[in-house]
């Protein structure tokens, strides 16, 4: 067992080396570029497309393009927004946060296009449901390559559908009902399983309507609460945002006693900005691909703005709430990491209550995550099977939470971080490779938007 444990930790530190980190980071660049920075100039069309009520309104044979978006976030908006802020800031300083918008702003292009050509290359079912994702854009445009990468994709997305989408945060969510009710683990693992179970047997459309009424409610209460803290400490905002620059550009450490210089904030700010909005992954590929839409482009547009609820805003929020508070580096602060330091802060304000909302709001964000990532990784395992098996798979992926909430997960967790570089290489490489399509397709549909007099 400690072989294995070495080994992983050693396959970990590799795959989340500075390598994976540079091409996540080039990609984007490559792709912000290839695409003339249609993802920049077109967010505030669409920002407001997206809160429209044409993008809520459903139709036969998919789901509306905003339950589509809200199925992605709620795979993407998870503990990461609250547990892995804190811990990028931990390790690598306060500056961490400021790689983390660095990464998302790269990270829109990222995922436009890997949204763009999933919906482009999607199949349909007997039912008329659409369905797709990077393993089927690999296998029709790749040739007999494509169909072996977007083999290994599917398979590595099924194993993070169990690490990072179950297992990981059912512990989640057993771990902070212990800590704000001291409710038994099991009990907490029985009633997300069924509930999860309830849900996901519901295919697409019912996870859809849950995650569009789940996740816009969860993300108001944790801004909510997040701004009050941030306004609480008004005084020393300006402050913690001079120490943000300072570390992220600085060669030394920051001060006020976080760890963090320039090389150690990129590094985490990057890892932990892509496992909060998984740009590059391909995994909100495949809720873009159900969604139904007249235009590829218009729906990468939308999934696209899914970075910045997730990372520009939440993450955000929950950063300069840690920074602000003072508890970042302080000797009461030292030994605590992840939700604990973002209690610690909401405590400075909020009090008991600002350690009960957390930890409601780790909850909520982490079960979302289940349902979000049942999904994509039933999506991936019918890739697999040829679409056999699909209910067999439902069930033991919502008996997983159980497991995931009564044993301690530090090899999963690991596992998982594996299972999401291994999707993040052979996706990267078919986004490069087919970044003429999509650059085709933004601008097709940008002389669309021009004679319709929409920009």
């Amino acid at each position: 067992m400690a072989a294995l444990e070495t080994w992983l930790r050693t396959a970990e530190r590799v795959l989340w080396g500075p390598g994976t980190l540079a091409l996540l980071l080039g990609t984007g660049a490559f792709l912000t570029v290839r695409l003339g920075f249609l993802p920049w100039r077109n967010l505030g069309w669409a920002l407001r497309s997206v809160l429209s009520r044409e993008a809520r309104r459903g139709g036969e044979g998919g789901v509306s393009p905003f339950a589509a978006l809200m199925t992605a976030l709620a795979a993407t908006i998870g503990t990461g927004n609250i547990v892995g802020v804190a811990t990028a800031l931990t390790a690598g300083g306060p500056g961490a946060l400021v790689w983390m918008e660095v990464s998302a702003l790269l990270g829109m292009a990222t995922k436009f296009t890997e949204c763009t050509l999933a919906v482009k290359y999607r199949r349909r079912d007997r039912q008329g449901q659409p369905y797709g994702g990077p393993m089927y854009v690999m296998a029709d445009t790749l040739g007999r390559p494509g169909a072996v990468l977007g083999a290994v994709f599917a398979l590595f997305a099924v194993g993070a559908s169990f690490g990072i989408g179950s297992l990981t945060q059912a512990n989640s969510i057993s771990a902070a009902l212990d800590t704000a009710f001291s409710l038994p683990p099991a009990a907490v693992g029985a009633v997300t399983a069924a509930l999860a179970l309830v849900i996901i047997l519901g295919g697409i459309r019912g996870i859809a309507r849950v995650s569009s009424v789940l996740v816009p409610a969860m993300a108001v209460l944790y801004l909510g609460a997040g701004l009050a803290v941030i306004l609480g400490n008004w005084r020393n905002l300006p402050q913690a945002v001079g120490d943000l620059f300072l570390c992220a550009l600085s060669p030394r450490a920051a001060a006020g006693g976080a760890a963090g210089s320039l090389l150690t904030s990129l590094r985490w700010g990057v890892a932990r900005g892509v496992f909060s909005n998984e740009a590059g992954l391909g995994s909100a590929a495949i809720s873009a691909a159900a969604a139904r839409t007249d235009c590829p482009a218009r729906q990468g547009y939308v999934s696209m703005t899914g970075i910045v609820f997730d990372t520009l805003i939440l993450c955000t929020v929950t950063g300069l709430a840690i920074c602000a508070s003072g508890v970042l580096g302080t000797p009461e602060a030292r030994g605590t990491d992840g939700a604990a330091l973002t209690i610690l802060a909401f405590s400075t304000v909020l009090g008991r209550t600002g350690a009960v909302l957390v930890c409601v709001c780790v909850t909520l964000f982490a079960f979302s995550t289940i349902i979000g990532w049942a999904y994509q990784g039933e999506t991936a395992f019918g890739y697999l099977t040829g679409g056999r098996g699909l209910s067999l798979y439902r069930t033991v992926f919502a008996l997983t939470a159980f497991w995931g909430a009564v044993v301690q997960l530090e090899t999963v967790f690991r596992l998982a971080d594996i299972c999401n570089a291994l999707m993040a290489l052979p996706n990267l490489l078919c986004l490069l490779l087919l970044s003429g399509t999509a650059a085709a397709e933004a601008r097709n549909f940008q002389a669309r938007l021009k004679a319709e007099g929409r920009k």
